[in-house]
């Protein structure tokens, strides 16, 4: 049981040091994740910008230039291929045709006339202008609900200076995640949606946890500092939140390595949305608390010899929380 334990008992970091450092970091990261959403902006996917989904699988290892040469030919606008797990296996993509839907029906079966029976058609997709736009309301809709329901949950469990820390730590999540598919240019798809609002969850999750101890050490600890009174919170909780984060993250990385090209975006955003909701959790929401003088930093100077001694009735709200 120690070779598993990642966090020994009765750890004393002093989270709280580096939160000098933490506010400034994360400011400039979300700033410049924001700046390169609107000049460089998301990849979008076919769910956002309509168009058609061939996947293909051909005999033998595929010659990308020449499919990508044939397609051309047939004046479809912008079209995508691109190798797509196995050597044998294609993703093609061609951009929304002018026209309805059986416009777009017709450059499917165009390039199926071309390729006849030389590959296997896989998986169709077509997704329709007026589709997508009501899907990219719907996702944004989503997102903007699923903020607001935690501003609203954590501001009637807790002090408002909890609900405001719970939130701004989940946007900058939120934030930083989409600068991620900003960067690496990932397909921005539906399934990322669900990757961010899974991400919201598990944030939201992790810091609540520790928002709890938090309350809980208030209400037992009556003249401890605030700074103090936080790290002794995070450390308490620490082995939860590493345990949680690592075995998520091993689930995660076996779907990265062995799920396949479909769910690989999905994945990553995950990976990268545990590691940063972890690090929001404790360098972010937890000296929030300082920063809205949840209680004054000094603690009472009135009693200090008291400071760590509970205070009367601490089991009854303890169990009360």
């Amino acid at each position: 049981m120690k070779l598993l334990r990642l966090v020994p008992d009765n750890t004393k970091f002093r989270f709280m040091r580096f939160r000098f450092y933490s506010f400034p970091a994360s400011l400039v990261l979300a700033a410049l994740c924001i700046g390169l959403f609107f000049t460089v902006g998301l990849n979008y996917g076919i769910d956002f910008k309509g168009g058609s989904l061939i996947e293909m699988k051909t005999n033998g290892p595929a010659d990308i230039a020449e499919i990508r040469s044939k397609l051309s030919a047939l004046n479809l606008g912008d079209v995508q291929v691109q190798q797509f797990g196995d050597p044998d296996e294609v993703l093609v993509r061609l951009e929304q045709q002018d026209g309805d839907e059986q416009s777009q029906q017709l450059a499917i079966n165009a390039v199926r006339e071309t390729f006849a029976d030389k590959v296997e058609f896989r998986r169709v997709e077509i997704v329709g202008p007026s589709v997508s736009g009501e899907l990219a309301t719907a996702g944004a809709l989503g997102v903007g609900v699923a903020l607001i329901g935690i501003l609203i949950y954590v501001w009637i469990r807790f002090e408002w200076q909890f609900a405001i820390g719970a939130i701004l730590t989940t946007v900058n999540d939120v934030i930083v995640t989409i600068g991620l598919f900003v960067v690496l240019q990932l397909d921005f798809t539906l399934s990322s949606i669900a990757a961010v609002l899974t991400i919201i969850g598990y944030s939201l999750n992790d810091t609540v946890v520790v928002y709890d101890r938090i309350r809980e050490n208030l209400r037992r600890y009556k003249k401890m500092p605030l700074p103090e009174l936080l790290d002794l919170s995070i450390n308490e909780t620490l082995t939860r939140t590493m345990m949680t984060s690592v075995t998520t993250l091993l689930a995660l990385l076996a779907l990265y390595l062995f799920g396949g090209e479909v769910i690989q975006s999905f994945t990553l955003a995950m990976i990268f949305g545990i590691l940063i909701g972890t690090y929001s959790s404790i360098f972010l929401a937890a000296p929030m608390l300082i920063l809205f003088n949840l209680r004054p930093a000094g603690g009472d100077k009135d009693d200090d010899k008291d400071k760590d001694k509970p205070a009367e009735g601490s089991a009854a709200a303890s169990r009360t929380v």
